[in-house]
Formats: structure tokens, sequence, C-alpha cells
């Protein structure tokens, strides 16, 4: 580093100076992890690990990275998603592109992708497939599958479709505008659609309500209106579906009362039923 990069460096701040700030204004600005998201966000602009940024914590932040840090704190403490600004999230090993246009994919719905692991299909439906995440994650673990992914939204697969390309998987996962492609039998159905009642949505987290798609969590006055949809179409084979907090029972008795047997929930890390699987 030459005299004069130093000294910018110098004038921009260390990492520990850089952290410390930003943490503390994320934490006044009601976020629950500061200095987590501090620690990604400068390790997005500097384009350093988050280890090396630990281990060398007196180093300089240089300018231009200091100001798009600057930039990325500020979009976090209007309680903007980490994974909007920096524009991905990881899901089981895949990096998933992500906007406003989809929903960010949480650990939990991993468990569909458990559910097709354990039952090896030869054909897959992903329904609601916001991002991809699920699809592309099934695409890349069940190479033998064939996989087919529809949402309503024709922005959230256009979302899907990139993630595809980057990832080399498009030509293993069709996507299909719609729901329930009603020409073609699946041996099984995955769906993580909305399931947040109308009244709860005001309740959520402000990262959710001010910048997630409404339309991909909220289904109506009970939050099962599209499930019971899904349930009610008549698939054959298995099908698994996400459900929120408390609703398990009763999708699993609206799947018995459509036909449906061998019917279970599966629960998250937190103890949620978080899951329901049936088979016809």
């Amino acid at each position: 580093m030459s005299a004069a990069d130093a000294s910018v460096a110098r004038d921009a701040g260390s990492v520990r100076e850089a952290l410390q700030a930003a943490a503390d204004a994320l934490a006044a600005a009601g976020v629950e992890t500061p200095r987590l998201d501090a620690e990604l966000l400068l390790a997005e602009a500097t384009g350093r690990e988050r280890a090396d940024l630990a281990a060398h914590p007196g180093s300089g932040v240089e300018a231009a990275a200091a100001r798009a840090f600057g930039d990325m704190v500020r979009r976090r403490a209007r309680r903007e998603p980490v994974a909007y600004i920096v524009g991905r999230k990881g899901f089981r090993g895949l990096e998933v592109a992500v906007d406003p246009r989809v929903l960010i994919p949480r650990p939990e719905t991993e468990l569909l992708v458990d559910v097709a692991l354990e039952n090896r299909p030869r054909t897959v439906l992903d329904v609601g497939t916001g991002s991809g995440a699920v699809a592309l994650a099934v695409a890349d673990e069940l190479p033998d599958a064939r996989v087919t992914a529809t949402d309503l939204s024709i922005a959230a697969l256009e979302v899907a479709r990139a993630n595809a390309e980057r990832l080399g998987l498009a030509e293993r996962i069709e996507f299909r505008p719609g729901s329930l492609p009603g020409d073609a039998r699946y041996e099984l159905v995955l769906a993580n659609l909305p399931y947040v009642r109308e009244e709860e949505w005001e309740e959520l987290a402000p990262e959710i309500v001010r910048h997630e798609p409404r339309e991909a969590l909220v289904s109506g006055p009970t939050g099962l209106e599209a499930i019971r949809v899904l349930v009610g179409a008549g698939v054959s084979g298995m099908l698994a579906v996400e459900v929120g907090a408390g609703q398990s029972a009763e999708v699993a008795a609206m799947m018995r009362e459509s036909g449906f047997g061998e019917v279970e929930s599966r629960r998250d890390l937190a103890g949620i039923e978080r899951v329901v699987v049936g088979a016809r």
C-alpha cells in the first residue's frame, strides 16, 4: 500500500471503528442483530471475509468501501433486510439471488427439500416457487428428478429463471406461470404458499412489512385460503406444505378430508410443526 493509500485508509477509519459505529446505529434503529449485520455488510463492502475482518480489526477501510458501507448501513437502519441489500441469500449451499420481487428464503423452508431427498421422486412440482430456492435445491441434490416450478407472479418467475441460469440448473427446471398445472402428474408436490392472516400483517417485523412482497405472505382472513385451494385441487402422489405456527393440525385435517393418508408434521429447528406431509 502506498503512503497515499494508507492515508486514505486511515481517514476512512479502521475495521473496528467502522463496525462499532455501524452496530451502534443499527441497535438504535431496533435491528435485532446489529453486530452481525454490520459484519456482513462490511464484508460485502470491502470484499473481505468476515473472518479476515475479525482477525485484523485495526486494518483500514478504504474510502470507496467506507462510502458503500455507509450506504448499506443506512438502508439497514431503515430496516431493509440484509439479503436485499447484498442481493443474495444462502439456501442449502446455493447462493440464491433475491430482491423485493420475491421472499427471502427461510431456513425452515429447507424441510421441503428434506422431504424430496427422503422420497427421491422422479417428478417434482414446486408451487409458489418465488426465488426458485426449493426447486433449485431439489434439482441440485436430486439430479435424476424432473422439476417443474410455478408461481402466480411473473416477476417472481423472472427471478427464479435468472437464478437457474446463473447456477447452471436451467435445463433441469421448467418454470410455468400459475399454480397447479392440469396437464401433468407429479410424484411429489412441494408448496410454500402464503399463510399469514390479514390481521397479522401489521404485526410482523418492519423488515417484512416494509420490504417483502405482501402477496407472497398474506393469504386471507384465515391464512389458509391458498393452502386450502391446493389441498383440494386433486394432487396425486405426495404433498408437502409449509405452514405457519399453530396451523399444522388444521392443515393435516384438511388433507385427510381430501383423501390424503399417512399425514404427518415435520418440526423446524425452533420446534414448530412447520411442514405437513400427506400421500394418496
